[in-house]
């Protein structure tokens, strides 16, 4: 509760994000982040500093359990529900690494997930628990189909990536272990 007045105080979440990113290393900054993270902490929220975000979306369940990724890139005047996931997607053997780049006057549904290096074009309705992970073209609407199941011949790799102390790790059997992969690096290299 504390920490919502805090953030109320320095304009609102989306200003208090907009402050730590035009802020130079300093106190205040870290300060600021300080504030951000628990912020996102009380509301089990993601929302990664680096993320592109036109203008204040509009969201009316607040920011509860929503997830953008750091690269993730959203137009102006966009409404977003709780529980949406805007994610990249960094396995080394998917065909679209990278995060969404979402365009302007999109309308995102209670628990839709918009995953990997694709284009959700203007004017776009997603539906409530839509997944997404193709292209959408403009004036578009996303609903949930019916359940496809595609089985692969070989093992895929599921690990979660990440990139930390100038290296990649995954997370296996409990702790975080360095890809020592060439040919894997290279490919996280490029999300």
């Amino acid at each position: 509760m504390l920490i919502k007045l805090i953030v109320d105080r320095l304009g609102g979440f989306w200003e208090l994000k907009r402050k730590i990113n035009a802020l130079k290393p300093g106190l205040k900054r870290k300060v600021y982040i300080a504030i951000y993270k628990s912020y996102l902490y009380e509301n089990s929220a993601d929302i990664a500093l680096s993320c592109e975000v036109a203008n204040t979306p509009c969201m009316p369940h607040g920011e509860r359990g929503v997830f953008i990724a750091g690269s993730a890139k959203i137009g102006k005047n966009a409404v977003i529900f709780q529980q949406v996931t805007i994610g990249s997607v960094i396995l080394p053997d998917a065909k679209k690494l990278g995060a969404p780049i979402i365009g302007d006057n999109c309308y995102i549904g209670a628990g839709a997930k918009i995953v990997g290096n694709i284009k959700v074009g203007n004017n776009v309705r997603i539906g409530a628990n839509a997944v997404v992970f193709k292209d959408i073209p403009d004036n578009s609407v996303v609903v949930v189909g019916e359940q496809r199941v595609i089985t692969k011949e070989k093992p895929m790799i599921n690990r979660y990536y990440t990139y930390d102390d100038g290296e990649w790790r995954y997370f296996e059997d409990g702790k975080w272990i360095t890809e020592r992969d060439e040919k894997i690096i290279e490919i996280l290299k490029r999300s």
